[in-house]
């Protein structure tokens, strides 16, 4: 069948169409995005506004189009912190509800990093053993670790690129002084959960997932996307204490400029990049390995886990 998956993320609207079946791996057929930046449109109280409703509103329409355009049979449509987080979550679900007919399921921290690493247990196989996933989104940093499909331990903080660069980093380039007070805030909230982790025995693979963490292996010398979806892409901890730096003494429109690095994203790339440097080094990490499913692929390999499987046409007897 053909699925569509609508991600509402902090950043933007995502809409993936695969054709997928139970057994096989999803086969990517349409991508339609909008970049609508959720966690900067809320107010003093943490709410939503009427003119980022709007924006919601009209974005999931024209997703929703897409989706008919391009025949999917169904949409799996989901929510991350932006809306999780907004202080009139329930009223934006019900205007959504209520103006496309589409019911957002909002998921909560855990679940993105239980779906995240399930998307990345499916990818690397049972070779890769103990796997440790970091996912560095708009909203929040997820990690979870594990030995099967469904991870010993997952957490979300709130440690995503857009909100740490809304709060932390006005200046543009920004202070110094903002970049050293981000950094200790970030190693701060991280070292909180890393005893939950590193009791469990240390992990045999590390994997990277989310635009952040492909642009800054990409910036690092990895290969473009243009080279393929199965082109193997790492990312040191050694090259990301080097790129840091250096993206702080960029402007935005410099870091722009970067290989793989979007207009839309130059902006919140040093927050991404001090989440990832600070999750690497106090969980000991020296490389992790990009992997190319994240959070939607996940959220289609759960849906398929429980599609019934056709059963198999018999033969006729002679």
């Amino acid at each position: 069948m053909r699925l569509g998956v609508l991600d509402v993320g902090s950043n933007t609207v995502h809409l993936l169409v695969v054709d997928a079946h139970p057994g096989a791996r999803p086969l990517p057929a349409h991508s339609h995005k909008a970049e609508l930046r959720l966690a900067q449109l809320l107010d003093g109280d943490g709410a939503i506004g009427p003119d980022g409703v709007d924006r919601l509103v009209a974005t999931i329409t024209d997703a929703l189009q897409a989706a008919e355009d391009k025949g999917c049979e169904d949409v799996l449509p989901f929510a991350t912190s932006a809306v999780r987080e907004a202080s009139n979550a329930d009223q934006v679900m019900a205007r959504v509800r209520d103006e496309t007919g589409i019911d957002l399921a909002v998921l909560s921290g855990a679940e993105e990093a239980r779906l995240t690493f399930l998307a990345a247990r499916r990818w690397f196989g049972w070779s890769a053993g103990r796997l440790l996933v970091l996912d560095i989104g708009g909203g929040s940093l997820e990690i979870a670790y594990g030995m099967d499909e469904e991870p010993d331990a997952a957490v979300s903080l709130p440690l995503g690129a857009g909100r740490l660069t809304a709060g932390w980093l006005p200046s543009d380039p920004p202070d110094p002084a903002e970049v050293k007070a981000l950094r200790r805030h970030v190693r701060a909230r991280i070292a909180r959960s890393v005893g939950e982790f590193t009791r469990i025995g240390r992990p045999d693979h590390v994997v990277g997932t989310s635009k952040t963490f492909k642009q800054l292996a990409r910036i690092a010398g990895a290969a473009r996307s243009n080279d393929g979806l199965y082109v193997q892409r790492s990312l040191t901890r050694k090259a990301l204490e080097e790129w840091v730096p250096k993206l702080a003494a960029m402007t935005v429109e410099q870091r722009g400029t970067l290989p793989g690095v979007s207009e839309g994203r130059a902006a919140q790339l040093l927050a991404g990049a001090l989440v990832a440097e600070g999750a690497m080094d106090l969980f000991g990490v020296e490389e992790l390995e990009i992997c190319p499913w994240a959070l939607r692929e996940g959220v289609i390999l759960r849906r398929l886990d429980h599609m019934p499987t056709e059963p198999t046409e018999q033969a006729a007897p002679s």
